[in-house]
């Protein structure tokens, strides 16, 4: 029986996704609670390596089992700290969830008091479509062209809530658009200098350096065909415990993302 398991996690509390010797990671955490629970496994897949910081809302993992426990989410729940699994799904045996994925969808919760919505947005228009990313990301081989599908801008009282839609992202894509979101916003980068960028018309020592991992959520992996049963009481633990800690850490955090992490110029 090939399973999909749509999970959550605290970011800031482990060293990435992918399992690491002698460090805390969300794939190790996963493994060892199977384990735990003498749940017998193989083919252990994620759809996506997220970063050191970074949480996830809806990243998804997949595992082939005769063990028909693992479609009760508190087998491994009441295993694991930091980590919630609360959607299941029985899935073909081929199934991986990254290659499957039909879109990945991300939130920034972005520190912006006094900041102006309406040039948030129309910086964050510019980045829809199909470009080259190789300016606004870690570049470590792969093809840098990549399709935006939209970004939506949402404010929260004293902070900016950016969402990232695509089929696929780079390595520190994400952070980077926001980081050169917030650059346009304030006057720093103006669109058409990220259009160029876009195109691939720009110095090297000009690259967008990368917002914080902290304020990065990877919300939502969706796909055609695969219907998730969800666990409402793991998801909605879930957003009280760190949905609301991110807002009040975005609201709060001001002086840290400014002073410390965002770029002053590029």
């Amino acid at each position: 029986m090939r399973v999909a398991l749509k999970i959550a996690y605290d970011g800031t509390r482990f060293h990435g996704f992918q399992r690491q010797p002698d460090v805390r990671t969300v794939e190790g955490e996963i493994i060892r609670a199977l384990n735990d629970a003498g749940i017998e496994f193989s083919d252990f897949k994620g759809a996506s390596r997220t970063d050191r910081g970074v949480s996830a809302r809806g990243n998804v993992i997949a595992i082939t089992t005769d063990d028909e426990r693992i479609l009760n989410p508190m087998v491994l729940n009441s295993r694991m700290e930091d980590v919630w699994i609360w959607g299941v799904a029985v899935v073909s045996d081929d199934f991986h969830p990254r290659f499957r994925a039909t879109s990945k969808v991300y939130r920034y919760y972005l520190p912006c008091i006094g900041c102006n919505v309406e040039k948030i947005e129309r910086c964050a228009e510019v980045f829809i479509g199909t470009h080259d990313f190789s300016a606004f990301s870690r570049v470590d081989g792969r093809d840098t062209i990549r399709s935006i599908e939209n970004v939506r801008v949402e404010r929260r009282g004293r902070i900016v809530v950016i969402e990232v839609e695509g089929r696929s992202f780079l390595w520190e894509m994400v952070r980077r658009i926001v980081s050169a979101i917030k650059l346009c916003s304030l006057g720093m980068l103006d669109r058409e200098e990220i259009k160029e960028m876009l195109a691939g018309k720009f110095r090297r020592h000009r690259k967008v350096p990368p917002a914080p991992p902290e304020g990065l959520i990877l919300w939502d992996i969706k796909y055609e065909s695969v219907k998730f049963k969800v666990d409402r009481k793991s998801l909605e633990y879930f957003q009280k415990k760190i949905v609301e800690r991110f807002e009040l850490f975005a609201s709060l955090g001001e002086l840290y993302y400014d002073l410390l992490s965002f770029p002053k110029s590029i």
